[in-house]
Parts: C-alpha cells; structure tokens; sequence
C-alpha cells in the first residue's frame, strides 16, 4: 500500500488537473442529488393540481399554523405543570408531551424558514402554472444531465491525462533503469522480465491511478450527495437504512484481500508468460532446427492456461464484489420502503417507540426519500469496480517501486576523475571476481597493459577470459582488487568516459532492425556518410553492401538476420573502427568470417590498430600474429608473456 501512495503522491504533483478534476466530480455529484431532489416540486404539483407558488404559501400557513397551536398546547401543559396536585407518574407524561411538541416546533421552524426563503425565487422566476412548472423542471433536469456527463468527461480525461502521465514516466524510468544496471542484476529480470513491467505492470498502476482520482471521488461524492439529502428528510431513517453496511464493510475487507492475492498471482504469470513466449521467439531457429515446436507449443499453451486460471479466480472475485455491494444499496431501499410505507400509512412519526421523523411524512416526501436511497445505491453498486482498480493498482505499485529502488552496483561519484585521453595503462591489481559469491572466476590477478599494445586473451572455454573484458569495460565491478586505468580505479571515473574511449566487437554480433548505415553510425552518431564509408571499406564491408539493392540503406531485419554472419560481423567492425576508440576490444570478432575476408581484415587491422590499445580474445593463429603480448587465462589465473614465446611454444 505505501508504494500505492507514493505513486499517488507522484500524481499529486499534477495538482491542478487533479483540483480541476476534483471540482468536477464534485459538479457531478451535486448535479446527481439535484436532479433527484427536482423530482419533489414534480410530484407535489402532479399530485395536486396546483402552483408551487400556492404550495409554498400553503407550506408557510400551515408551519404557522402549527407553531401558533403548538405554542398554546405547551402552554396549557405547563400551566397544568405548575398548578400542583398532579401525580409523579402524570408529571413525566406532561413533560414528555411538552418535549415532544419541542421537537415537532424546530422541524417546523425550519420548515418555515425555507419555504420564506424560497419564496422570492419561486414567485419571480416560476411560472404559477402547474403543468409549465413541470415542463421547467423537466428541461432542468435534462439541462442538468448534460452538465454532470460533460463535468464527468472532463473529470476522467484529466484524470486519465495525470495517470497516462504517470504511466509514461514509468515505463521511462524502468528502460532507463535497465540501461543502467550491471549485466547480473539485469538478468534477475531478463527482458522478459523488463518487457512486462514496461507493458502489462505500467497499465495496471496506470488504472489504480485513473481508478482512485477518478470513481474513488466521483462515487464517495455521489453518495454523499444522496444521503445527505435523504438525511435533509430524515436522518433517523437514513441511519435505519444503513443497518447493514457494517456487514457489507467487513465482506468488502475479506474480498479487498482476496483480489489482491489474485492480482498478484496474475502479475507473476504475466512475467512467466512473456518469458516463455521471448524465449521461444528470440531463440526461434534452435526451436525449428531441432524440431521443439510441439514442446514450445505446449510450454506456451501451458503458461496461457494458468494464467487463465488465476484471471478466472480474479473475475470471481471481482463479480462477487458486485451482488455484495448490491445487496447495501437493495438493504437500504428495502428498509426505507418498509418503514416509510408504514409511517405514511400510519400518519406516524415513531417505530418501536424510535421517533424516526419529526412530523408525519407525507407521499411526495417519502418518494423523494426513497429516490435519495436510489440514487446512493447506483454509485455503491459501482464501488465494487473502484475497489478492483485500486487493488490492481496496489499490485502494480509493489511490482513496479522496488525495481525502481534498485541501486545499480555500478555506482559513480557525483564529482568524478578526468582523465587525459590517450590513457598510459590499464591496470588490475589483485583482482579477484565472482558471479554468485561462490565460484572464483578469477582470482588475484595481477596484471597491466601498456597504451598502444596489442594482447591476446587465450585459454579455455569458461577459463575467464569474457570476464576480464567485462571487467575492463566495466559491466561488472570486481569482488576483490581494483580495474585501474593511468592508475585511477574505474570506480572514479564516470562510466560515459571510460567507455567513449572504447569499442568493442563481441562474436554474437548484436545490430538493431534498422538500415546498415544506422548499424554503422551507432558508433559514432555524429558521424559523416563519408565517414561511414570510410569504416565500411576498413571493415571490408563496403564491396557486399554496395551490392544491395538499396546499398546503404538496406535494412538489416531483427538482430541482422537478413545478413550472413560474416556480413554481421564485418558491420559490427565498421561500427568499432567508426568509433575510433583509444581501445578496441575484439571478442573472437573474425570468428565467422571466411579466410580470404579474415585476411583484408587483419590487413585492415594492423594500420588501423597503430596507437590504440587492442585486447583481442581468440584462438585463430592468424589474429594472434597481431598480437605483441599473450594473457594465458585458465582456472581463474592470468599468465602475460610476449606472444614470440607463446608462437614458439
């Protein structure tokens, strides 16, 4: 719930809207009173045959009338008070009389003193004749419907702007918090992970939101605006009719949690479900090629099915908050109907010895009463759907806030070092890491690597070799020791700062679904068409994107699978040569093309890496001929040595 109110209170900041939308609402529920208190003037003048005019005098006259006779009655009864001889027992009856006249006086005080006040505005702006009063109130009424939906559209679509609003700077921040994260806490989540939190999580608050300044206000207010009016006529009675609203609160608890339980449940299948279909989907070509389509099927299937489960249970849940909400607003208009009946057709004001109105109720004031209890019990019936959205809502918050709280271990300092570009070293010194705090990747390595040299990784598969790379970039921090570069820890540096002086070509080649020339121009996106060219023709690219039909401007489709996997990779190089890093990073980046382009390229290589430093995984005898030096990596240990001793070996 409090991560439910922090959203709440991030909405708050649109106060205006909300202010607006509030006033709206507020609009509305008046508007909805009004157009069931009009119906009274209706009834009496259908009734009757008369003018409201003459019906408020006759109002004025007979409230007069009363308090005049009334005023002679409680003094005779004190008169008879006063004069003594009279048992104890006949004493309290007399008082009681005099007590109960007191009562009716007030109501009837109160009476005349609305009807005197209304009487100006009904003698000058109403017509005196009963069938134009109806037409009058008739065109009110419809006048007044048009208002409250034209209030209640505004009200919903400022409220929806505020929420969509929300939604988006949401589904901002998670991207955003994807983007910065270390590559382990990323995989907590996975894409499919962030893809539901941006998508099915972000539209659940999104509606908690909308739900909470919308029909949380809108329907309170309606009902407020009702019972009041109902209490204008008679608050004993309303409170009469309320009997079970206690029962229906404690039933609306017990299912509050229920939903939620529910909505929970839905929103970790919905993180199961689009993990499975990615997965199938990104990894689509082992599916095919080894025939899994029937297994992907069924672990699909299965997934749609729970997840149709629980959102069955939810429904339940949901279409029981209806019948119990309902069964208020029927309680309420069946007690009304029942004691009021019976106290109009009785000319009484008590039941049970409860006084339940001042003065007999008359049939026009009973209907009205019971179109009060109507009207209040449409909008609790409406409550059930408000509770739901608030619930999903609370569901999303408790989702969404924690992943927004995750602090990124890759931190940076507010005011980090500035280092002069070329750097002299690249440095680690006692380094140790570990992915699970369990195994050693690498242990105590102690090494440094000059500007301008030329190493090659080699070792094992699974020795660490990836891992030192990602620890010179900075996609992890080491466990133990420090990553220097000039003889700074990374750690002092800003990320953006180390990592423009880097560029880097891995073997599973990642392009985006867009044309060759923004694959290429990702490196560097200032860069010219000359310039990409330029780069295209160093990676020996430009001969087969020159022979596509729209050349540059290709499209390459997701991940690049319209190209060949030499084609990827040789992309990917003009990206990393565009970039003109201080350090390039080769991850077995010739890994997939043929001999005769590995040789252009590491012709294409050996001018382009002069006073760079390159660090080079790979175990081809031909990128190894580049290398001045040799890191030997296995078991978590790191060996250098000059690469003529290792070729020699």
């Amino acid at each position: 719930m409090n991560y439910f109110l922090r959203a709440l209170r991030d909405a708050s900041k649109s106060w205006p809207l909300l202010l607006a939308a509030f006033l709206c609402s507020a609009g509305v529920a008046g508007l909805w009173g009004a157009n069931i208190a009009a119906l009274f003037p209706v009834i009496e003048v259908t009734l009757n045959g008369e003018s409201l005019q003459n019906w408020n005098e006759k109002r004025i006259a007979d409230a007069q009338i009363k308090l005049e006779r009334h005023g002679q009655e409680i003094q005779q009864l004190r008169d008879r008070l006063t004069g003594g001889g009279i048992p104890e027992a006949a004493q309290q009856s007399l008082q009681n009389k005099i007590n109960t006249l007191t009562l009716q006086d007030k109501g009837d005080e109160a009476l005349l003193a609305s009807a005197k006040a209304l009487q100006p505005w009904i003698k000058n702006y109403l017509p005196s004749d009963p069938f134009e009063t109806v037409l009058l109130v008739v065109v009110l009424i419809v006048i007044s419907t048009f208002l409250k939906h034209c209030l209640l559209l505004t009200s919903t679509m400022l409220v929806s702007f505020v929420a969509m609003g929300i939604s988006r700077d949401l589904r901002v921040k998670i991207f955003n918090k994807a983007l910065e994260l270390d590559r382990t806490q990323f995989m907590n989540q996975g894409s499919a992970g962030f893809m539901a939190q941006v998508t099915h999580t972000a539209d659940m608050l999104s509606g908690g939101i909308t739900t909470t300044f919308g029909g949380a206000i809108t329907e309170p207010l309606k009902i407020i605006a009702c019972l009041t009016g109902a209490f204008c006529i008679s608050w004993q009675l309303t409170l009469a009719c309320l009997t079970l609203a206690p029962v229906v609160g404690f039933m609306m608890v017990w299912l509050n949690r229920k939903m939620r339980s529910a909505s929970k449940n839905i929103l970790s299948q919905a993180l199961g479900f689009h993990h499975v279909m990615l997965e199938a989907l990104n990894n689509v070509l082992t599916v095919q090629a080894y025939t899994m389509e029937p297994f992907e099927r069924q672990r699909f299937r299965d997934s749609t099915t729970q997840m149709m489960k629980i959102g069955l249970r939810h429904n339940f849940y949901r279409a029981l908050a209806n019948p119990i909400t309902e069964v208020l607003g029927i309680g309420m208009v069946a007690t009304s109907i029942a004691v009021g009946a019976w106290l109009v057709i009785n000319k009484e004001t008590q039941i049970f010895g409860v006084t339940m109105t001042e003065q007999p109720m008359t049939v026009p004031g009973i209907m009205v009463f019971f179109g009060m209890l109507i009207g209040a019990s449409d909008p609790v019936r409406k409550l059930s759907g408000v509770i739901t959205g608030i619930n999903v809502g609370i569901v999303g918050a408790q989702s969404l806030y924690p992943l927004l709280d995750t602090p990124s271990k890759l931190k940076e300092k507010s005011n980090p070092y500035c280092l002069p570009s070329p750097h002299r070293e690249i440095a680690l010194r006692n380094v140790s890491f570990s992915y699970d705090g369990i195994d050693t990747v690498l242990n105590n390595v102690d090494v440094a690597i000059n500007f301008g040299e030329r190493i090659a990784i080699v070792g094992p598969n699974g020795g660490g070799k990836s891992t030192l790379i990602n620890l010179i970039c900075r996609f992890y921090d080491p466990t133990e020791g420090t990553v220097e570069l000039d003889n700074v820890p990374l750690t002092e540096l800003a990320v953006k700062d180390l990592r423009r002086r880097i560029a880097i070509v891995t073997q599973q080649t990642e392009l985006f679904n867009e044309t060759i020339l923004y694959n290429i121009r990702y490196g560097r996106w200032d860069a010219t068409e000359e310039e990409i060219e330029e780069a295209a023709r160093k990676a020996r690219a430009h001969d087969f994107i020159d022979e596509f039909p729209e050349g540059y401007k290709t499209k390459v489709g997701p991940n690049g699978f319209r190209l060949s996997g030499g084609q990827r990779q040789r992309i990917a190089l003009a990206r990393a040569f565009l970039r003109n890093a201080e350090i390039l990073v080769l991850d077995e980046a010739t890994s997939q093309i043929d001999v005769a382009s590995e040789e252009l390229i590491h012709e294409a290589l050996s001018r382009y890496v002069e006073n760079r430093t390159v660090i080079m995984i790979t175990h081809r005898p031909s990128t190894l001929a580049l290398a001045d030096s040799i890191l030997e990596v296995e078991n978590g240990q790191v060996t250098k040595r000059p690469a003529a001793n290792y070729r020699a070996a």
